[in-house]
């Protein structure tokens, strides 16, 4: 490109130069078909829930799928689905857990001595390790692998979105007013990108009452629709606030959820 500045790391063009110098080796012994980033520019959204669910539900559809948790200071997939033990290597490279249903899983929690132990890390080690996840882990076959991405657009995301052969993005909001700002954002940097945002997710859009079956709309009507016609995003779904949902990630038992909301988005991945 003759305008090339050679400074990959504040560019989004899809140039070849940038492919050939940016895009991370996966390990020799896997083959991952999709890569698809669950994201947001806020903390607290629900993202992690998001991408179990969404994990869960393509497993069920029969798909061979992984989940790599790109949230390397604040881990939580172990969590999500029960994973106890710790990471294990052989000559091929770091192994996987894997889920009751097949999941195969990496999270930072897999390699530390106690689940709760902080890892106090600057972003350089954070994206790091975060790659080596890709290029060090022993995935086999994989026809979707689900990033479950930090909060924001800063170091990691770019990172991700840089080196990795992201196919799309998934952006998890809530109702709140503030929603257009925050999904404007992940729009505006996956345009940079050059990667699709393929579905929108309202998170905490409404809670449906078990006693009358009457919607409320605590945290304000949802803007999801409004919000996904904006910027032209297809596919929308809207999740409900579930006690019992929440009770399933608690005691890592999120494969055994019951709640078709995401089942349309996952049709299309």
């Amino acid at each position: 490109m003759s305008d090339c500045t050679s400074d990959c790391s504040s560019c989004g063009k899809d140039c070849k130069e940038r492919k050939a110098s940016q895009k991370s080796k996966l390990n020799e012994h896997s083959k991952v078909k999709k890569v698809y980033a669950v994201t947001s520019a806020k903390g607290g959204v629900g993202k992690s829930m998001v991408t179990a669910q969404l994990a869960v539900l393509s497993r069920r559809y029969g798909k061979s799928v992984a989940v790599l948790d790109g949230d390397v200071t604040g881990a939580s997939m172990t969590k999500y689905f029960g994973i106890k033990e710790k990471a294990l290597g052989s000559e091929r490279g770091i192994l996987p857990a894997e889920s009751v249903s097949g999941i195969k899983i990496v999270s930072m929690n897999m390699f530390l001595q106690e689940e709760d132990s902080p890892v106090v890390w600057r972003s350089s080690l954070a994206t790091g390790a975060l790659l080596q996840f890709w290029t060090d882990v022993c995935w086999g076959d994989i026809d979707a692998m689900f990033i479950d991405m930090p909060p924001g657009t800063g170091d990691i995301p770019l990172t991700v979105f840089q080196n990795l052969p992201v196919d799309g993005i998934i952006i998890v909001t809530t109702p709140q007013e503030l929603v257009g700002m925050i999904a404007s954002k992940g729009v505006k940097m996956a345009k940079m990108m050059n990667i699709p945002v393929i579905a929108l997710v309202e998170n905490m859009s409404y809670y449906k009452c078990d006693g009358c079956g009457e919607i409320l709309n605590i945290f304000g009507e949802s803007k999801a629709e409004k919000v996904a016609e904006q910027f032209g995003i297809d596919s929308v779904a809207r999740l409900p606030i579930s006690p019992a949902l929440c009770a399933a990630c608690d005691s890592g038992a999120i494969e055994y959820f019951d709640g078709d909301w995401l089942e349309d988005i996952v049709k299309k991945l």
